[in-house]
């Protein structure tokens, strides 16, 4: 890595390597926020499924 940065500073490019870096960031950034929003939304619906399992054997009783 310290070969691509020396390369890119020699050239000037510095600004592009800045926005890659950020690009690059906020896109695992926007993956990891994805991925815990289903993992999340899965465990809701675990628990309404639980919770509508627990009215039927309630309602079984009665």
């Amino acid at each position: 890595m310290p070969d691509v940065t020396s390369q890119f500073a020699e050239r000037g490019d510095l600004a592009h390597l800045a926005l890659f870096l950020w690009a690059s960031s906020a896109t695992g950034l926007l993956f990891w926020a994805l991925r815990e929003l289903a993992l999340s939304n899965k465990r809701f619906n675990d628990f309404v499924n639980e919770i509508a399992r627990l009215n039927q054997l309630f309602r079984e009783h009665s």
